[in-house]
């Protein structure tokens, strides 16, 4: 049985690309991610794809693994809690992070 986890993207007003994750990621729907992440991350004019993880307040080394695979083309805006394990896990040195001014 799957995790929980809404996906959506949207548009901003400044033409910005924006994917919102809302639940968690886990094994479960890891690959649900990682082809909405790939299909958005395509839609973009090379302005990195704004992933906003500010609803998810668990993500595994899974989900991880698909923001490495993207690093290059998205920036993150994180519930605070998932601070320690992005940046133990290396990836606020390859990625833009910053937390969410609602956390």
């Amino acid at each position: 049985m799957a995790t929980p986890l809404e996906l959506s993207t949207d548009r901003r007003g400044d033409g910005r690309l924006v994917l919102t994750a809302v639940g968690e990621l886990d094994l479960s729907n890891v690959d649900v991610f990682s082809s909405a992440l790939r299909d958005a991350a395509a839609g973009t004019d090379g302005t990195p794809l704004r992933v906003d993880l500010s609803a998810v307040e668990y993500l595994d080394s899974g989900a991880i693994n698909v923001l490495f695979d993207h690093a290059d083309s998205i920036d993150l805006v994180v519930n605070p809690m998932l601070l320690p394990v992005l940046t133990v896990s290396g990836l606020t040195e390859v990625v833009t992070v910053k937390p969410s001014p609602d956390g």
